[in-house]
């Protein structure tokens, strides 16, 4: 038996394992494949958030940031939300807010992988769907390029819909697509800016890197003063993450893409002191990412008001 034989064992052995004895693991691979579909995304947002958190919903009276995202999934929806979150159709949309210079091009957008014409494309580049979160394929040269395993991963990702995970309507009624993006980067060394916007406003700004190899997170204020709390992946203080010479610029990027928003997380990357957009997300985290310190998440929740607390 081969070392990728032997892995394989291992890792389905382990799912296999968690499918039995962890509740939470159950109930998402059971919903993922339409077991609960019948379940309306009231009750099963419930059910999920108590699996997730140990607590009980509060949608009456929202405290915590958790809490106010489960409440902004159920009862903040509108169209253009679904445009959003479409990783090909976003691209428009935040071009048609911000400038097409920010936008990462384009090479093409296909619904099924054996559609692509590698020809067309140049050396290096990345594949994603266009409708979840994880498809993705980074290519840093096309003759090494594995397209078994490529095509395996991103119609194993053509066959979900996302919005059945922990329902995000948003993504209920995305197209699923396969698009090329201009290659910017492996991923390595690069950090991921993502903007907290409360009410339109800037608040928070959550630097993710080494996420191949050690994922963390830095969180920082809008002066780029370190914060000492944590949201779900470990920070370090230590990592010294340079103030960005464009932060004046992203962050009047970020207010002019959450205009009117009751919450938005705006993502950006930021090479060579240029900006890429990278990504609009409605619900960070889907709403069930920890916090540390605990308190942290009802600091975040203060800062998110929501039209009931007018009421």
């Amino acid at each position: 038996m081969n070392h990728r034989c032997f892995t394989e064992i291992n890792r389905l052995n382990l799912k296999i394992k968690s499918f039995i004895f962890n509740p939470d693991f159950r109930f998402s691979v059971l919903s993922n494949h339409g077991f609960y579909r019948h379940i309306d995304d009231e009750e099963f947002i419930k059910k999920l958030f108590l699996l997730k958190t140990g607590s009980e919903l509060n949608l009456e009276c929202p405290e915590t940031f958790n809490e106010k995202i489960q409440w902004l999934k159920l009862y903040d929806r509108k169209p253009v939300y679904t445009t959003m979150v479409d990783k090909y159709e976003a691209k428009k949309y935040v071009a048609g807010i911000i400038g097409e210079k920010y936008i990462i091009p384009t090479l093409g957008v296909w619904d099924q992988f054996d559609e692509i014409d590698f020809s067309a494309l140049p050396n290096q580049f990345v594949l994603k769907c266009t409708h979840d979160s994880g498809g993705i394929v980074i290519v840093k040269d096309k003759a090494e390029m594995n397209r078994k395993e490529a095509k395996r991963k991103l119609h194993k990702s053509l066959q979900k819909n996302y919005y059945y995970h922990s329902r995000e309507w948003p993504y209920k009624n995305v197209r699923p697509r396969i698009i090329a993006e201009q290659y910017i980067s492996d991923g390595a060394g690069l950090n991921d800016y993502k903007v907290f916007n409360f009410n339109g406003v800037p608040k928070i700004i959550q630097v993710d890197y080494d996420r191949f190899v050690n994922h963390k997170r830095n969180l920082y204020s809008t002066d780029w003063e370190f914060i000492d709390a944590q949201i779900r992946y470990p920070s370090d203080v230590s990592h010294v993450i340079e103030r960005p010479g464009v932060l004046d610029e992203m962050l009047e990027l970020a207010r002019q893409l959450s205009k009117d928003m009751l919450f938005l997380r705006t993502d950006f990357y930021c090479i060579d002191h240029k900006i890429y957009f990278g990504e609009l997300t409605l619900h960070h985290g889907s709403g069930f990412e920890t916090f540390t310190p605990k308190e942290y998440g009802r600091e975040l929740g203060k800062m998110l008001a929501l039209p009931i607390e007018d009421a």
